[in-house]
């Protein structure tokens, strides 16, 4: 059993990482770091977690053996302190996206691993889920010929006042979920980009847009002549789809990318058309018992640290681009082995949850 200490106790954790660990059969939570010991108070009652510990604690958590593992789900800007004090220690690390707000902060992270010998991973749930997953099999199988174009949308209508508004924290659409639609196109076409453009939208007197834009267009090319765009939002209808189009054929995934959604796949090919519905899981669930697996088998994961900075690389190009109304190239980068079945995970959602 992989005991977990929760680094965050955010509207994410309450929402999607507690509720699911008990699920999972291999992890459970011994502890709750927060800033907050009143609510995590609370949390730690309802989920059975034996610990409750502030930010100041944190290190002496760190040396004792009563954890395995963390999950970092702070603001974008304190993943790398805390990821790289917890690897130190000796501790493996699932932390959320994006990786860190540098190159510099995600390269010292990967390097902080490997000098631990811990493992780091990049918290890509839909890297364990099986709508995701049957997607990429059916680009792999040729169901489509060869993918040509990939479009994704991934939009919703944020609130004012959540800290992903915050230009300081790198807040915005893009890293927040425009990184799914990155993820999702670099795995279709199992390649890095070579090139970026894009252009951003921010509304005039909408107070939740001070800091950061509310919309970005992005196209992207890949080696081999092919195209990436997306569309990613925190001030849009709620949207949340992809698009392959291949020599053959094209693929639908509609919804993609929520977590509490359940997607359907359809392929359109030689005049015909098939759907497949699948059932909403819990990608938490997931993801943690996979990390888990990977921690008990001593195997390190696929989503680690330097697949959360391949999506660095292209993100703060994106953001570059977006600065300068100029094409961004990027330099040519070796895409690792992607999704593979054994890394399905598929877990009944639970109703279990406590929200503060």
């Amino acid at each position: 059993m992989i005991r977990y200490a929760v680094v965050g106790a955010g509207w994410i954790s309450q929402e999607a990482f507690m509720p699911a660990v008990a699920l999972t059969g291999n992890s459970r939570m011994q502890a709750i770091v927060s800033g907050s010991p009143d609510a995590a108070r609370k949390l730690a009652a309802f989920h059975d977690v034996p610990e409750v510990v502030g930010y100041d604690g944190y290190d002496a958590l760190l040396a004792s053996d009563r954890i395995d593992a963390v999950y970092i789900a702070l603001p974008n800007d304190l993943h790398a302190d805390y990821t790289i004090r917890a690897l130190k220690a000796g501790k493996h690390v699932m932390v959320e996206k994006p990786l860190a707000t540098t190159l510099a902060d995600g390269s010292a992270m990967v390097a902080a691993a490997q000098d631990s010998g811990c493992f780091l991973m990049t918290a890509y749930r839909l890297h364990n889920e099986p709508g995701t997953h049957a997607m990429i099999d059916a680009v792999r199988s040729g169901q489509i010929g060869e993918p040509v174009y990939f479009g994704a949308t991934f939009g919703f209508q944020t609130q004012l006042g959540n800290h992903r508004l915050k230009a300081d924290h790198w807040g915005g659409a893009l890293p927040d979920v425009g990184v799914y639609c990155l993820n999702a196109a670099r795995h279709v076409f199992a390649d890095e980009p070579i090139a970026v453009q894009a252009m951003a939208s921010r509304p005039s007197g909408d107070p939740r847009f001070a800091e950061i834009d509310a919309s970005l267009a992005v196209t992207l090319k890949f080696p081999g002549e092919r195209l990436a765009q997306f569309f990613c939002s925190f001030g849009s209808g709620t949207s949340e789809s992809i698009r392959v189009i291949g020599s053959t054929g094209e693929l639908i995934l509609d919804p993609a990318f929520k977590f509490d959604s359940a997607p359907k796949m359809t392929i359109r090919s030689d005049g015909k058309e098939d759907t497949t519905p699948f059932d909403q899981v819990d990608h938490f669930a997931g993801q943690i018992a996979y990390f888990s697996d990977c921690i008990a088998a001593k195997s390190p994961p696929e989503a680690d640290g330097e697949e959360g900075l391949a999506d660095m690389r292209a993100l703060l190009a994106i953001d570059e681009a977006a600065r300068t109304g100029e094409t961004v190239r990027l330099d040519p980068s070796t895409f690792k082995a992607g999704i593979q079945p054994q890394m399905l995970r598929a877990f009944a959602p639970t109703t279990k949850r406590l929200l503060l």
